[in-house]
């Protein structure tokens, strides 16, 4: 994928679900860094590390963070254990063909206090329901839950469950990026049962620690 606002997006909503000095940070799948930079903006005496295995976004990254590796995220990487109070991936796990050894590496690589933060695709996300049970359809498209580029797919329960095997436990998970906003969204949630109010969003943010 070479499209660039594709990689340049720096996600503000997630910076809710930080400290206020948010210490050294890992984002994992930095894109140009534009998250990372937030990070540094907010709190100066932010130390962001990123990981982007695309050559054009890592070359971008290179030029706001501390430092930026290219590659997979994987035990192959310089990257010291225990040594980052935060490791992010905002939309990269779905990317990665084995979500559970990244977040088993991400543990590894925590300091003692430290956590997991994520923006993770919503597979249950009512439009995407929608067009699957009644448009009878399953297309790939350049961004989104049918990104062309995800490799895996979660729930809510779904993401729960991969945490704790991977030894986190999640300790705030929240619906972002809901399909409506105002009113709607409002009446939509107070007429929807409470295991169907997940369907309104398009992501959910997690926070998890060692568990």
């Amino acid at each position: 994928m070479t499209n660039d606002g594709y990689f340049a997006k720096s996600r503000p909503e997630m910076l809710v679900y930080f400290p206020a000095v948010p210490g050294r940070v890992l984002d994992v799948g930095c894109g140009q860094g534009g998250f990372g930079a937030l990070l540094k903006a907010r709190a100066p005496a932010t130390e962001v590390w990123g990981v982007e295995p695309v050559a054009q976004a890592h070359a971008q990254a290179q030029r706001v963070l501390d430092r930026a590796l290219c590659g997979s995220f994987d035990a192959g990487l310089d990257l010291p254990p225990g040594s980052f109070d935060t490791v992010v991936f905002n939309d990269s796990l779905e990317h990665l063909p084995d979500p559970q050894a990244a977040l088993a590496l991400a543990l590894r690589l925590l300091r003692p206090g430290g956590c997991v933060v994520a923006s993770i695709p919503n597979v249950r996300y009512g439009p995407h329901l929608r067009e699957v049970l009644f448009q009878a359809d399953w297309r790939y498209r350049d961004e989104g839950i049918l990104d062309r580029t995800h490799l895996r797919f979660f729930t809510r329960r779904s993401i729960v469950r991969s945490f704790a095997e991977a030894g986190l436990r999640v300790q705030r998970i929240e619906g972002i990026t809901p399909c409506w906003r105002g009113p709607r969204l409002w009446l939509a949630r107070a007429l929807l049962p409470s295991g169907m109010q997940d369907m309104l969003y398009l992501q959910f943010a997690v926070v998890a620690t060692p568990a």
